[in-house]
């Protein structure tokens, strides 16, 4: 028997490969799937079923295409509905791999027809469980991405309850956790950056495995905090219920280089978004005029699902050298399928075409704190709630709100004023001046965020820790 877990780190995605005497399972597979048919052919196996533990939201899943590829079956747990050919598992149902079962518990609460697969080995032991998101490591999955579903939160938190005393917490202290997401994920509030764990160990320390919790306090706890979830979530959860374009097709139609010529003339036609991901730096010195920064080495794909709206949006790519398909890749993970090609040559092709090439400017910390005691200005901070909560600076003159929500708090900003915009570090900042500055905002990025800011004289907020809050 073989388990792999399979991580991404920038979806905070676990998928699993299991094989056994020539037979293999995948679990939760990520969009891009030939490294699943790669790894069995090297294997000589042959991947029998592609067992999914719920519709995911904040992922689009291979199963589609891994299922045509190779005749898999796909596997989903009770009460599920798709408009491609799947087989639905009643509870307790068995599936067998080789030499090893795969047993479904229906587990709903994060979702409907939420499901863990408890794997049983050789010699008939449970030996893991793949949890899906009933069951994180430090955590449990937040119960409000239930699709079209007439059931409250309240009511979903309940099941959830219910499923990890009936089907999880009875399990033995020995088994293997094997989870769907890990620290970084939206799925949850408290998620481990650990990935794999014993069962027993959370009994002990996951606070939604209290033995002594009643279900009206459980309820409370899973609900308190958990922020709106990203506006892309409910249409990858659609997708994925419903099926995608191939992903081989997007990435051809993506990975297409283009010359500033054409590249310009598709942007017109198409209403094209420029979509730059060099780094923050590299972009506040040149980028294309009305371009959006969200760089590739920072949370991308989460970055673009919380605020790019339109699925279908036609993207054109200013992309580092040899990073072209990776971005396109990385895009489809979140169901932006629309990539129509990327500029060859970068933009010191674009440069040397004569185009037109514009700049944000971007201070330092103690540049910043010099005019922030000189004169009024105007100062946005883009950090997360608890970040903003946990210190700011302690003036009237800052306002805040978190860049997962710019889109819906346009009108509380003036396009008369100067603002100068940070973040905790410089990233967040840089994609928020992009978008502000596209929509004919005057702004200005204070270079390293809050870290830098705290180094300097400047007033701030009494630090609180935010895991009091």
């Amino acid at each position: 028997m073989k388990i792999e877990q399979i991580y991404t780190g920038c979806l905070a995605q676990g998928a699993y490969y299991i094989e056994s005497n020539g037979e293999v399972a995948i679990i939760d597979p990520l969009r891009e799937t030939q490294q699943y048919v790669d790894k069995a052919k090297k294997e000589d196996a042959k991947i029998k079923y592609i067992f999914e533990t719920h519709f995911h939201a904040d992922f689009v899943s291979g199963h589609v295409d891994l299922a045509k590829k190779t005749g898999a079956t796909i596997v989903f747990g009770p009460g599920a509905e798709t408009d491609y050919d799947a087989h639905i598992a009643s509870d307790n149902e068995v599936f067998n791999i080789g030499n090893i079962t795969i047993k479904v518990l229906h587990t709903p609460g994060h979702t409907l027809e939420s499901s863990t697969f408890l794997l049983i080995d050789e010699k008939g032991n449970n030996h893991a469980i793949f949890s899906g998101d009933t069951l994180f490591l430090g955590d449990v999955g937040r119960p409000d991405l239930a699709i079209k579903s007439d059931l409250t939160k309240e009511d979903l938190a309940g099941m959830l309850y219910e499923s990890l005393r009936n089907k999880i917490i009875p399990l033995a202290d020995n088994i293997i956790v094997y989870p769907a997401h890990g620290a970084g994920s939206a799925c949850g509030k408290n998620l481990s950056k650990e990935t794999i764990g014993l069962l027993g160990d959370q009994k002990k320390t996951n606070y939604a495995l209290r033995a002594d919790m009643t279900k009206e306090e459980f309820v409370e706890e899973v609900l308190d905090g958990i922020a709106p979830p990203p506006q892309y979530f409910a249409k990858n959860a659609m997708m994925n219920k419903s099926g995608y374009d191939n992903f081989d097709t997007v990435l051809q139609k993506g990975d297409t280089g283009l010359d500033p010529e054409t590249f310009e003339a598709i942007a017109n036609q198409e209403g094209a978004l420029v979509l730059d991901v060099r780094t923050e730096k590299e972009f506040v010195k040149a980028h294309i005029p009305n371009s959006i920064f969200i760089g590739i080495n920072g949370g991308f794909a989460p970055w673009v699902g919380a605020l790019i709206t339109d699925l279908k949006q036609p993207i054109l790519l200013v992309s580092p050298e040899g990073k072209e398909k990776e971005t396109v890749t990385r895009l489809s993970r979140v169901g932006y399928d629309n990539t129509l090609g990327y500029l060859k040559g970068g933009i010191n092709a674009w440069k040397n075409a004569n185009k037109d090439i514009e700049t944000i400017e971007s201070i330092t910390a103690n540049e910043f704190s010099n005019r922030f005691k000189k004169e009024a200005i105007n100062t946005l901070d883009v950090r997360k709630d608890g970040e903003y909560k946990s210190e700011h600076l302690d003036s009237d003159s800052v306002q805040h709100f978190a860049l997962d929500y710019m889109n819906d708090n346009m009108n509380a900003i003036d396009k008369t004023k100067t603002y100068h915009i940070h973040c905790a570090g410089g990233y967040r900042s840089v994609i928020a001046a992009s978008i502000l500055k596209a929509r004919g905002f005057n702004v200005i990025d204070i270079a390293g965020g809050f870290a830098a800011i705290k180094n300097t004289d400047l007033p701030t907020t009494t630090f609180v820790c935010p895991s009091t809050l």
